[in-house]
């Protein structure tokens, strides 16, 4: 296994990662839930089925956060083989949250005068 590509979005991270490993043996380690536990347990799921599923492609998990906001996000798994036999595994993981979508990340020091608030 490489280290892997990652990709920051606005609201989310993108993952590759290229394994030794054949597809069929990749995909049955992210969707079968024994083989999942492993690395992603049931409690970050707020749901343990899967949104969506194309069989042997591409699985979507909705996660939620377990301490407040309790933020909502979907994890999307796509397995496809690459040139050597192996794996090419592509994790993205967005935040669905509607009320923080579109928010951007600010400095600290936006170097603008500070404005008084009237109470």
């Amino acid at each position: 296994m490489n280290d892997g590509k990652t990709k920051e979005q606005d609201s989310g991270v993108e993952l590759e990662f290229d394994l030794g490993d054949p597809p069929q043996k990749v995909w049955r380690a992210v969707t079968i839930p024994e083989l999942r536990e492993r690395w992603l347990p049931k409690e970050a799921l707020a749901d343990p089925d899967a949104i969506t599923v194309t069989p042997g492609q591409e699985v979507r998990y909705k996660l939620r956060e377990d301490n407040p906001p309790f933020l909502e996000s979907t994890v999307t798994f796509t397995v496809t083989p690459n040139a050597t036999g192996g794996t090419c595994l592509r994790i993205v993981h967005e935040l669905t949250n509607v009320r923080f979508l579109g928010m951007t990340k600010a400095s600290a020091n936006s170097n603008s005068p500070p404005l008084m608030l009237a109470a």
